[in-house]
């Protein structure tokens, strides 16, 4: 029995019976809804998936005319959708191993370019040939202010800017990143208050704290899930998930941390600085 559930466990769910066809995905799409630099995905057939709580919670978003995706409307992690027969599942979510690994790197000609794809995995521009199915880009989005860095949501009613350089950028693969986009690991830049401001959708944004937390918390659009940057006028930092990107900031993560919490299924490879716990200064 594999089961998985979402940052604030109101959505659960159990699956029972064997798991397939898992695969990182690079499309913009992906990025948009998780917030991060890629989704891992793996599904079964319908039929050994169960959902064990939380369907009052789910909410639904038509991406693509191919897909509708499901967030949790309490906290904004991914869970899973049906597709064709099937229940695809978002990895970062599991709570157990799913006892298999990627076995490929999917849509890689919409990588974010600030994302280094860096094991030895096949690498797929968009589906595999095998599979027949059609791509579904990202309709081009607007910009803002010339020489600023622009980002928003997968539906597009948020949208902010940056001016401001980041000051750090981690890959963190704590639990809560990992369940809050619903992926192996989040990306998040990091830049003062002064340096960022939304553009459109505040009134969209909600906001989940952990309770046992002193601080963690998600951001995400109501209409799509997508994680939306959080500001923290205590620290006089934001943190912005790069996955909500529409422009290249120019520089990427300099570090993998909290690597003592890493997905099972996921291996960390290339020459980034590891850090079980927070980077040293």
């Amino acid at each position: 029995m594999i089961r998985g559930s979402c940052l604030c466990n109101s959505v659960r769910w159990e699956i029972d019976g064997p798991l397939g066809n898992m695969s990182h995905c690079h499309c913009s799409i992906c990025r948009k809804a998780h917030g991060a630099p890629f989704a891992t995905y793996l599904s079964t057939d319908a039929a050994n998936y169960r959902l064990v709580a939380g369907a009052q919670v789910i909410t639904e978003h038509k991406c693509s005319p191919r897909l509708t995706r499901a967030f949790c409307s309490t906290c904004g992690s991914v869970v899973p959708m049906m597709v064709g027969g099937r229940a695809v599942i978002p990895a970062g979510c599991l709570d157990d191993d799913p006892g298999i690994r990627a076995e490929m790197h999917i849509f890689t000609a919409s990588k974010a370019p600030w994302h280094a794809i860096t094991d030895d995995l096949p690498q797929h521009g968009a589906y595999p040939a095998a599979a027949g199915l059609p791509e579904t880009p990202l309709p081009a989005r607007q910009t803002g202010t010339p020489g600023h860095m622009h980002g928003s949501c997968l539906c597009d009613g948020v949208r902010y800017e940056v001016k401001a350089p980041f000051t750090a950028v981690h890959n963190c693969h704590c639990r809560r990143c990992r369940k809050a986009r619903a992926a192996a690991h989040t990306t998040n830049g990091f830049t003062v208050m002064a340096g960022f401001r939304f553009l459109q959708g505040e009134d969209l944004l909600v906001s989940y704290k952990v309770p046992e937390a002193d601080s963690f918390t998600q951001v995400f659009c109501r209409i799509c899930g997508s994680g939306m940057p959080r500001a923290r006028p205590d620290a006089d930092r934001v943190a912005i998930p790069l996955g909500s990107l529409d422009d290249d900031p120019g520089q990427g993560a300099d570090d993998h941390i909290f690597t003592g919490s890493k997905a099972s299924w996921y291996d960390i490879t290339g020459d980034l600085p590891q850090f079980e716990e927070m980077s040293t200064p």
